[in-house]
């Protein structure tokens, strides 16, 4: 197969799964509810994400790399926002 054909697949389904998370990311700014959200899922992606990085690091693969670092940091920043609504729900009861 033409290799840009498959860079092509390979592109298009980097940016699918980086940004998969995108809207659920938005969803958490706009309504600040954590309802639906579940930590584990989150946590699960977040070490999947690493383990992906660290796979194209070790392949020298900068698609890899740069795709699934964008999509950490989306998981750990919404993480971050989670834990942080959490903790103030806690606060207030």
């Amino acid at each position: 197969m033409c290799n840009i054909v498959i860079n092509a697949v390979g592109f298009t389904a980097a940016t699918l799964t980086t940004f998969s998370f995108v809207p659920q990311f938005l969803k958490l700014l706009k309504t600040k509810k954590t309802e639906g959200l579940s930590l584990m899922m989150m946590v699960q992606i977040a070490i999947g994400l690493l383990l992906w990085i660290v796979y194209g690091l070790l392949r020298k693969d900068i698609v890899l790399i740069s795709a699934n670092a964008v999509g950490f940091l989306i998981v750990f920043v919404t993480i971050a926002i989670f834990l942080r609504l959490k903790k103030g729900k806690k606060n207030e009861n």
